[in-house]
């Protein structure tokens, strides 16, 4: 395990070095392709029934690809979204990530079992800064093999984060086996940016993808996040950025 986290630290100080953010041109990204990038997302502590509920209707009508949400509300979402391709996320240590591992991983199989078609998780960010980084690959590991065929994107929380620290989480993600490495939460100082999205996108192989949340709340920025290379946008916004207008305050 020690060898295996040496070459991901020397590896993390290379792509720090190398790494420089050039905005991307957003041109090519069409409207019509943003619907099928967009995880539709209610994550107030305040949400009903009755929201997910109407969550889960603006999905399928706006042909979204998935709705996010607590794990209680699963059995809700699975409700209304049968018989749809609509996609049901659900989050995992939310949204601190200081819960214990037994505690995630119960959680994920619980999430699974009820009916989760996917689990974003917060990884322990105070223990990805004090450099333990074996107990972080350990956390999200376990979580991976708890979620079983369920893909799994991993919340860095990158605007608590410097860049080598976000470069470390996300090589840890990947060298665990998660699917998507995601910006944020939306619950902390601010969600996703540009230049986090590239950097991420960056640190990684092909065969994980980057979710931007969090900040997501117009069409032009949505183009921007996509073409900088994120393949997912977490958004609370996604009928607003359909419809060319601005939300304000939102996830």
């Amino acid at each position: 395990m020690a060898e295996k986290i040496d070459k991901l630290i020397v590896k993390t100080k290379r792509i720090s070095e190398e790494f420089e953010y050039t905005e991307a041109n957003s041109e090519s990204v069409k409207t019509k392709d943003i619907p099928k990038t967009i995880e539709h997302t209610n994550l107030k502590s305040t949400a009903t029934p009755e929201d997910i509920q109407r969550l889960c209707e603006d999905a399928k009508e706006n042909n979204f690809r998935s709705v996010c949400i607590h794990p209680s509300y699963i059995p809700v979402a699975k409700e209304h979204l049968e018989g749809t391709d609509v996609k049901i996320v659900t989050v995992i240590g939310f949204p601190l990530g200081m819960n214990t591992t037994a505690t995630k991983t119960k959680e994920t199989e619980n999430a699974v079992a009820l009916g989760a078609d996917e689990v974003d998780m917060v990884i322990n960010q105070g223990r990805l800064k004090a450099g333990n980084y074996e107990n972080v690959l350990f956390d999200i590991s376990k979580v991976v093999k708890a979620a079983g065929n369920a893909p799994v994107k991993v919340i860095i929380e990158a605007c608590n984060l410097t860049n080598e620290e976000k470069i470390m989480a996300c090589l840890l993600s990947e060298e665990a086996g998660a699917k998507y490495v995601k910006t944020s939460t939306g619950f902390a100082q601010h969600g996703a940016t540009l230049e986090d999205v590239a950097l991420m996108r960056f640190s990684v192989g092909s065969d994980i993808l980057v979710k931007a949340a969090g900040g997501v709340r117009d069409l032009d920025t949505a183009k921007k996040m996509i073409a900088t290379g994120a393949a997912l946008l977490g958004t609370s916004s996604g009928i607003k950025i359909l419809n060319g207008d601005t939300a304000n305050g939102e996830y």
